[in-house]
């Protein structure tokens, strides 16, 4: 009967390899932390910096938005450093590859395409709206933002919210709709309404536009099955960046902006040579907040990515007062204050969720011992 009893046995899965479940997922999770915490860094620099660049080339006397789209994701040929030197380091230990430096999926490069295209658009409509708002009454992009990527990581990934995560989502997106509630004493002058509404529509879309698209690639890359590595995560960048620099310059091409470019910047209200630091500038802090975001979302979730995002917001609004000289009104403290307050919530959801995990695994090891325990004492009986 012993033969029998064994073959019916049904180990648990966490079993197989005790050794390596108590080491291996320590070393994963500390990477993994880093690489959150690089790319919330990454985030907060081209978050802050890239609007501000952006609405001081519109301030200025730029007017090409298509060129302010198209520098969001042209930086992308910055990725081929870091891509190259991964490709090249690994060639020892993944000798397979070696031919095959490219590391996606036909179904992950096809997504993170559709995915580039949409950030085009998004791109263009935030810079349309950028061209007729204060960075300030921009700042409705991220609340209405997190409001979208809440809805879309519900209904395509199936999210799951806790109270903890419900509570940061309406904290930060209320916190940062307070912004817009004084947006009539923000009306730039020298602005028409219509001009100014027109840029607030846009600037909604373009909110539309992103939630949909981080949650919709999150999806494409769990369906895919490929494991999140720093490959794979560049080589998806790369691939969404490509996609949507050529969506913004097909009606650059079209418009002859690039012609126009030298003409622009001689009328230019800092001097010419300020208006080409202030394009290469924006180019950069733009493309290191897309590497940023889109490192985030697939280390982490759209959710995730879209409550940093919003817990930026007030820091734009803190460094827009510096170098912009806007204002900084008790809305604006509040709102800081509320976002502060969502995210702290989320961390602590996230901290009492790692917690009841630890606890959990520490059970199953507690009761997996035991069941080793009782079968060598039964083992050595049978054996007497």
């Amino acid at each position: 009967m012993e033969p029998t009893r064994a073959t019916t046995h049904k180990p648990n899965p966490l079993q197989l390899q005790p050794t390596n479940n108590n080491k291996i997922p320590h070393n994963h999770n500390h990477n993994k932390t880093f690489l959150i915490l690089l790319n919330c860094l990454l985030l907060a620099v081209g978050q802050v910096g890239g609007p501000i660049l952006s609405r001081m080339y519109f301030l200025h006397g730029g007017t090409r938005k298509w060129l302010a789209a198209w520098s969001v994701n042209s930086g992308f040929p910055i990725l081929l450093l870091p891509i190259a030197i991964s490709h090249y380091s690994n060639n020892n230990t993944r000798r397979h590859n070696r031919n095959n430096p490219f590391v996606l999926t036909t179904w992950l490069f096809c997504s993170s395409a559709v995915v580039g295209i949409l950030f085009g658009a998004t791109n263009y409509f935030y810079s349309f709206g950028a061209s007729y708002l204060p960075v300030s009454v921009n700042s409705l992009v991220s609340s209405s933002q997190l409001a979208f990527t809440a809805l879309f990581a519900y209904l395509i990934v199936k999210q799951n919210f806790t109270h903890y995560s419900i509570n940061a989502v309406v904290l930060m997106t209320f916190g940062s709709v307070i912004l817009g509630a004084h947006m009539d004493g923000d009306i730039p002058k020298g602005e028409t309404k219509a001009k100014y509404i027109l840029g607030f529509v846009m600037t909604i879309a373009a909110a539309a536009f992103h939630g949909f698209s981080i949650t919709a690639l999150e999806f494409a890359q769990r369906k895919s099955g490929v494991a999140v590595t720093f490959d794979v995560a560049m080589h998806v960048q790369f691939v969404v960046s490509l996609f949507a620099t050529i969506f913004c310059t097909v009606p650059m091409v079209v418009n002859r902006d690039f012609e126009a470019l030298s003409e622009e910047a001689a009328e230019f209200g800092l001097g010419e040579t300020k208006y080409y630091v202030v394009v290469f500038g924006a180019v950069m802090a733009l493309q290191v907040m897309v590497i940023g975001g889109l490192g985030l979302l697939l280390c982490s979730s759209s959710l995730f990515t879209g409550l940093v995002t919003s817990l930026l917001v007030p820091v734009q609004q803190v460094f827009a007062v510096i170098f912009l000289r806007e204002g900084f009104n008790a809305e604006k403290a509040l709102a800081l204050a509320l976002c502060l307050w969502g995210f702290a919530s989320h961390l602590y959801g996230g901290y009492k969720a790692s917690l009841k995990k630890k606890k959990k695994n520490h059970d199953y090891d507690v009761e997996d011992h035991g069941d080793g325990d009782e079968q060598g004492a039964k083992s050595s009986g049978d054996h007497a």
